[in-house]
């Protein structure tokens, strides 16, 4: 155990990055719809430049999401955006395609890179192979369990990230389902319609009625999202046990004054475990507080966390 882990939360503004940050985030990471997706929010430079200024005004580092599937139309603009993105002076971007790699290394190689596969960063082989390529960071599946995660940290030659709250991505395409769905259904879509994140759509299946899957489409397709939220509060500390460098909340479809409650929660955790790791012993009132602002239609759950794999 060398270092506190870092708290990190995705935000959708300034003004949530101030009111996470002051809740005890000490990283986020924000990005443009054009280059990044499922994020709460569209920065545009000026606004990376502006969120870079008050998180290092804070102490606290910067992140901007370069996930998106890379087309030949992107990679276009690629260069001239990671230029701006180092001359805002972020600390690292989140990438999934190689080609985002390769220009970080050709025009601003003093951008941290992590690596963000989403399902396919299942092993530590792997996630050294994009540290020997420049990676200086893994966000490790959702899917691995905690047996999983922990073994696997002795081995790993690069920082490791861990989503420990929230809900996750179950499926995306660039396809526009939801669109071809209500025309299928004879309800066409006007142009201009929103059929994003605050249209508060949801897929139900006929099997499992009580179970709520989000839905929305954007300017990068569909995106379908979990029915429960992770909560591994209970359990934070067996992660910061086996030194996890990062642990991720997850705010995308949540209110900001909900994510202010659970980053508190997790930040008294990690306060608390770091003043007396021995004697550590969870609060109550940590996983309460976040249970009362808990939407009662979405169950808090330890997702994959404890769930034997079968491969």
């Amino acid at each position: 155990m060398t270092k506190k882990p870092e708290l990190l939360v995705p935000a959708g503004s300034l003004e949530e990055l101030e009111r996470y940050l002051a809740a005890g985030a000490d990283a986020a990471i924000i990005g443009e719809a054009k280059y990044g997706m499922r994020l709460p929010g569209d920065f545009s430079p000026d606004e990376i430049a502006e969120a870079v200024r008050l998180g290092h005004g804070r102490g606290a580092k910067i992140y901007v999401s370069v996930n998106n599937l890379m087309s030949n139309e992107l990679l276009e603009d690629l260069p001239d955006y990671v230029k701006r993105l180092a001359d805002c002076g972020v600390d690292a971007v989140e990438f999934g395609d190689p080609a985002v790699l390769q220009t970080v290394r050709e025009v601003a190689p003093e951008l941290g890179l992590h690596w963000n596969a989403e399902m396919t960063s299942t092993n530590y082989a792997t996630a050294n192979y994009w540290g020997s390529k420049g990676a200086s960071r893994v966000v490790l599946a959702r899917e691995l369990n905690m047996d999983e995660i922990t073994g696997m940290s002795p081995s790993l030659q690069i920082e490791a990230e861990v989503q420990v709250h929230g809900m996750t991505n179950i499926y995306h395409s660039k396809r526009r389902l939801v669109q071809s769905y209500m025309n299928h259904q004879g309800r066409p879509v006007e142009p201009g319609s929103d059929l994003g994140p605050r249209r508060g759509l949801f897929l139900i299946e006929a099997e499992r009625p009580e179970e709520k899957f989000p839905i929305y489409e954007d300017r990068n397709g569909t995106h379908i999202m979990s029915s429960d939220d992770i909560c591994i509060l209970e359990d934070l500390h067996v992660l910061m046990a086996a030194d996890i460098d990062s642990f991720k909340i997850e705010t995308l479809l949540k209110p900001a004054a909900y994510n202010e409650v659970v980053i508190s929660a997790y930040r008294q955790a990690i306060e608390a475990y770091f003043r007396d790791p021995d004697g550590y012993e969870l609060d109550e009132s940590w996983i309460e507080a976040i249970r009362r602002v808990q939407d009662p239609e979405r169950e808090l759950s330890f997702g994959f966390f404890y769930k034997e794999q079968v491969y």
